[in-house]
């Protein structure tokens, strides 16, 4: 059996195609970051320190779930 590593904060592509996958509806560049921050929590396999996020890394996962967004569009 295969164990998946833990998503953490650092994990911005595995996020990114996880909030496309729940909310591919949802254009990326019209989420609060108090939102996209709660959404990042409730991925399934999602390990980390909830007190770890800041701007920086919610931008980029913003980022990274927009391109991810656009590709599929």
């Amino acid at each position: 059996m295969t164990v998946m590593p833990a998503i953490t904060w650092e994990s911005t592509e595995d996020i990114a195609i996880a909030l496309y996958e729940a909310r591919p509806d949802t254009d990326p560049l019209t989420v609060r970051f108090t939102d996209l921050r709660n959404w990042v929590l409730e991925i399934p396999g999602f390990a980390d320190d909830p007190a770890k996020s800041n701007e920086g890394k919610l931008e980029a996962i913003q980022m990274a779930w927009h391109e991810e967004y656009q590709d599929n569009q």
